[in-house]
């Protein structure tokens, strides 16, 4: 998935990977993706900035009176006498400049600590989120993938018509409809009238080449369509199509047609 294309997505895993949230297989996609991607890359920078000068951000919160009590306690125990104070002037300033130096250190310690909770408690929520964002896409994906397969499983089957002919009876009425298609080698014919052969007959479906005899493309059932399976050299180059009645289930294609041709017709090319 091409991150560059969900930039919302894209801003909630580079806040996770700069935080340290986003582990094992995730955190390694991540990685390889900031490789190849400078956008990935300079978002994964950018949220690393941000982390890193958070601290600055934050409000001021003192230390518990608990911790006040105690540096009380140590100094006015360093207190107990003018005289030793007096004596040791320097160690009490030593004292005063290590509580200024503690307290600046307990400060940034609590604010960089609630900093990090608080982002941490957010970007758990997004990073589950993105997570769950990035798995809908990879089912989205793999429907799409699968809808895909199923389209080009439907343009294989469907046919390719390259010829077709319009065979009529003795009074020019439209009868029969023939389409050839070469991918799948089918010759499709269709009852066009109400034609009806008879439990004892047969119709035969011939090709009549610009020269010598007649050849048979099959023997038709009963059926409104009927399929029949042709080679393209057979209809190729051939001008016209003719349909005979003959005895059950047909007749030998060499001998050429025995009953009358009912409906004929020119064979044309689509393209």
């Amino acid at each position: 998935m091409d991150l560059s294309h969900h930039p919302d997505l894209l801003d909630r895993l580079a806040a996770a990977y700069a935080l340290g949230t986003l582990r094992g297989g995730a955190r390694r996609r991540f990685e390889a993706m900031a490789r190849t991607s400078p956008t990935v890359r300079s978002r994964a920078l950018l949220w690393q900035e941000r982390f890193a000068a958070i601290t600055e951000l934050q409000p001021g919160e003192m230390p518990s009176p608990n911790v006040w009590k105690r540096i009380e306690n140590l100094i006015a125990a360093q207190r107990s006498g003018a005289a030793r104070e007096a004596q040791q002037p320097a160690l009490v300033e030593a004292w005063r400049r290590a509580l200024r130096l503690w307290r600046g250190a307990a400060l940034a310690g609590t604010f960089a600590t609630i900093a990090a909770i608080g982002v941490s408690v957010y970007l758990g929520a997004e990073v589950d989120r993105s997570q769950s964002q990035v798995a809908q896409l990879e089912r989205e994906r793999g429907a799409l993938a699968q809808r895909s397969v199923q389209l080009a499983s439907q343009l294989q089957a469907a046919p390719e018509i390259q010829y077709v002919a319009v065979l009529a009876d003795e009074h020019s009425s439209a009868s029969m409809l023939v389409t050839f298609d070469p991918k799948h080698n089918t010759l499709t014919v269709k009852r066009l009238g109400a034609f009806q052969e008879g439990p004892e007959k047969s119709l035969q479906l011939w090709a009549l080449p610009p020269s010598g005899a007649p050849r048979s493309l099959g023997v038709m059932g009963d059926a409104p369509v009927i399929k029949l399976t042709a080679a393209e050299g057979q209809v190729r180059q051939v001008p016209a199509l003719a349909i005979s009645l003959e005895p059950r289930g047909g007749v030998p294609g060499e001998q050429g047609p025995t009953g009358p041709v009912l409906f004929k017709g020119a064979l044309v090319p689509t393209s």
